[in-house]
């Protein structure tokens, strides 16, 4: 079963997806990588979205970064948005995601942090996971002393 559906708007994305799969992957977090367009493919994205089994999404998206939005839409599931530069500094990615109407949020990481986002997915899961929660204290406490 995946914990966590990554989706990204397209192949350029790719590198951040793969920045939040390594921090899933060092959890031992199981996780998908999916490549579905907002404004190219919405009908795959939606279908996809609405018969996950992931418990939380990670959307990454620039520019309009109509994504998250969406995702978050068709799911109560947590969705959290990454923005990534491509245009003004990521400025109007991070405005895109992070300005989601009242009753349709997306909690928003900074402008390219997707290992950001892969680390609130864990905060989230292991909110119901003792193991995931105790990892998660230990990779604290080894980033504060190292």
């Amino acid at each position: 079963m995946v914990s966590v559906s990554i989706i990204i708007g397209s192949n350029s994305d790719k590198e951040l997806g793969e920045n939040a799969a390594s921090i899933l992957k060092e959890f031992g977090v199981e996780y998908e990588v999916k490549v579905l367009s907002a404004h190219r493919n919405l009908k795959a994205l939606t279908k996809y979205v609405e018969e996950s089994d992931a418990k939380v999404f990670i959307a990454i998206a620039g520019l309009a970064a109509a994504l998250p939005g969406v995702v978050a839409a068709h799911t109560l599931k947590p969705v959290i948005g990454v923005p990534k530069e491509v245009k003004l500094n990521g400025l109007d990615s991070l405005l895109s995601i992070v300005q989601m109407p009242t009753g349709v949020p997306v909690a928003t990481v900074g402008i390219d942090s997707a290992k950001n986002a892969a680390i609130l997915s864990v905060e989230i899961l292991a909110v119901y996971d003792e193991k995931l929660g105790k990892k998660l204290v230990e990779y604290r406490e080894e980033r504060a002393n190292g």
